[in-house]
């Protein structure tokens, strides 16, 4: 069995040379007259588009009442006289607010223009060509965009780990530095060389085993795997699982307001609700298997080890997990910009991401390129670049260990000389793959966009290694989770820059929590320099030649012998290996300390902060200036904050030290008039 390359794709069309599925309307440089409109390609959704409303009739939305309109609550107009007339000649239309209103960030949500972003449906008997291409022509109506389907680029089935060889190991005496039988398995994490020899070099995996000596992870730090449904049961993820508190399983009630029901581990954007889902037909895994890399528990006796888990005693970061693929139903670009301002606003600071579009650079025999340049990306897919921006710009807190959010993509498995998008685009990470020598993986992109490597899995280049111990394929590819109806043990083996791409999240994830240790605080720019700065270098293995068979498995050993020139990957695999012990301590020298910071309440509500996050102490107390406007108290080393009346008040909290800090008390936990 062949273990394709696991990236996803979202799937374009590129037509004489354009890569698009947009609408270029007002607000660009093409007169309104010549409205230019993309090629509709199968991907394109009938019946519904994707409208930005121009800035001024922002107070009409509000007053219409659209502002709040949600997936549950649509509205049968828009407030907008010119967009209604137009919508009221494709029957019954229905219009709702892209991004639904979470008092917490509707501030910031407003500032960076998402408020302005409505799907507008209708009945697919009218051509959603014309319609975008009528809307786009109102000076109401700044963009409009077509909303596609998010297809992958391939949906083989991974390689189950057998229960007979899980039960083998778990029998020998446990080795390293934790007792999870399959870490000797792993050599992506900790790779002795020794698996087999002459395809294997000591060292080249990520380079954690020392760093797990200084932090196995810190559960405040939260990573936002958008991907295939995450198994929320796995034995070895179950601990490792956010948990928003505020909701309440398979409740259609929105309990924490943040305009999503039931999310209590994150939200199934393709199905619209709070369960997700690892078991619909053509589920392949891959959701589960990216959250083991990154944080599967440690030292609990089972299974496998992983980058930021934690262990058994010490819970380690924690994975959000924001469903965007379910089998064979995939969602739009709609579930996934929702998906990615909903990992910033509920906490995320890392977004795993191993999907992305076929690279422009791709062989147009084998592949339909699409993107090959900044800007061609960011014209043609406004939404999607705005709902990234959101999560770089706002994602962590200004007083926490990181201020912005770092966004983590697959690199491309085209054999590209460069990286696909989103994830070639400068303010993103975008991950190549190596095999366990440092060498480049032989589907890998590389070059222009690539900024760091990590292992993939390359089972073409371990060929050769087949006996009845280990299946072919086995030792070359990526051990990790699987849900238990995908592998009756519940582990198994997939390779690609998907799999190389969690290995940076979670060293990402692992380096943040060192940070959290030491009260550590950066901008997101800093600490992504961090991680370029702390590669391995790997440019001396780019000599000589690398050999593989190229699908050896489809064709029964009759392909030939295929092989590529390693120089030419000189210079085209990023700043190196993504290296976590190098990482952890550079963090140790950068950074400023952090401080309390100030707090905000309403009026008659509660706040609850931890003050042992920003200093050292065995106790804590808590003084505030005018106990009219708010009160402040220590319980079991948390602060209660309650809201008395509006206005602002100095308090202080003493630990170690002591930091001044300011509360405000408003009349609504927004503070905003307009809702």
């Amino acid at each position: 069995m062949n273990i394709r390359k696991t990236i996803y794709c979202l799937a374009s069309v590129l037509i004489a040379g354009l890569t698009s599925c947009s609408v270029i309307g007002p607000g660009t440089d093409v007169p309104s007259d010549e409205v230019r409109l993309p090629h509709l390609s199968e991907d394109v959704l009938q019946g519904q588009l994707l409208v930005r409303f121009d800035e001024h009739v922002s107070d009409v939305l509000d007053k219409a009442g659209v502002t709040r309109s949600s997936a549950d609550c649509p509205m049968s107009r828009s407030g907008v006289l010119s967009v209604d007339e137009i919508l009221d000649l494709v029957d019954g239309y229905h219009i709702e607010r892209v991004f639904p209103v979470d008092l917490r960030s509707e501030e910031k949500a407003r500032k960076e223009g998402l408020h302005l972003w409505y799907i507008v449906r209708f009945s697919d008997e009218h051509s959603v060509e014309k319609v975008a291409a009528d809307l786009s022509r109102l000076g109401e109506v700044s963009r409009v965009e077509y909303n596609r389907i998010l297809k992958r680029a391939s949906d083989d089935k991974p390689n189950p780990l057998t229960l007979e060889r899980l039960q083998e190991y778990a029998a020998m005496a446990a080795g390293g530095a934790f007792n999870d039988p399959l870490l000797v398995e792993q050599w992506h994490l900790v790779n002795e060389g020794n698996l087999r020899p002459t395809k294997f070099i000591k060292g080249a995996d990520v380079n954690v085993e020392k760093a797990w000596e200084l932090t196995t992870g810190d559960p405040s730090i939260i990573v936002a795997v958008l991907d295939e449904g995450v198994d929320i049961s796995h034995p070895d993820l179950k601990a490792s699982m956010w948990v928003n508190e505020d909701e309440i399983w398979k409740s259609h009630e929105d309990n924490d307001g943040n305009g999503y029901a039931g999310d209590i581990h994150g939200y199934n954007f393709v199905k619209g609700n709070g369960v997700i889902s690892v078991d619909t037909r053509y589920d392949s895994g891959h959701g589960t298997h990216v959250a083991g890399v990154i944080a599967a528990v440690n030292d609990n006796g089972l299974g496998i080890s992983s980058i930021a888990g934690g262990t058994s005693s010490a819970p380690g970061v924690k994975i959000m997990s924001c469903q965007i693929f379910s089998g064979a139903y995939a969602g739009t670009v709609l579930e996934e910009v929702r998906a990615i301002k909903y990992a910033a606003d509920n906490g995320a600071v890392v977004l795993q991401c191993s999907w992305g579009y076929i690279s422009g650079a791709a062989n147009p025999f084998d592949w339909t390129p699409q993107y090959s340049t900044d800007e061609e990306w960011g014209t043609y897919n406004v939404l999607e670049k705005k709902a990234l921006d959101y999560f770089v710009h706002n994602a962590g807190s200004p007083d926490g260990v990181i201020d912005g959010g770092i966004v983590v993509f697959a690199g491309g498995n085209e054999s590209a000389p460069a990286a696909s998008y989103p994830g070639a685009y400068p303010d993103f990470v975008a991950v190549a793959a190596t095999a366990g020598d440092f060498t480049p993986a032989v589907y890998t992109n590389y070059g222009p966009g690539t900024t760091i490597s990590a292992p993939g899995g390359d089972q073409d280049y371990y060929w050769d290694y087949v006996d009845e111990e280990h299946a072919v394929g086995d030792i070359g590819c990526i051990l990790s989770t699987l849900p238990l109806h995908l592998s009756e043990s519940g582990y198994g083996y997939m390779e690609g820059t998907s799999m190389a791409c969690p290995h940076v999240s979670g060293v990402v994830a692992l380096g943040l929590s060192y940070a959290a240790k030491l009260r550590k605080h950066f901008k997101a720019d800093e600490f992504k320099a961090l991680i370029y700065d702390t590669a391995t270098p790997i440019e001396d293995y780019m000599t000589g030649i690398k050999q593989y068979r190229k699908y050896v498995l489809d064709l029964e050993g009759s392909a030939p012998m295929m092989s590529y020139d390693l120089k030419d990957f000189k210079g085209g695999m990023g700043a190196g290996q993504i290296n976590a012990y190098a990482l952890l301590k550079a963090v140790e020298g950068s950074g400023t300390d952090m401080t309390f910071p100030n707090l905000y309440v309403s009026v008659g509500g509660q706040t609850v902060a931890s003050p042992s996050m920003y200093m050292d102490g065995n106790s804590f107390s808590v003084t505030v200036e005018d106990t009219s406007i708010a009160t402040a108290e220590i319980v079991d080393g948390k602060m209660i904050l309650k809201g008395l009346k509006a206005g602002q008040t100095k308090a202080a909290v003493t630990g170690n030290r002591k930091d001044e800090f300011v509360i405000t008390v408003r009349e609504s936990a927004g503070g905003n008039g307009w809702l």
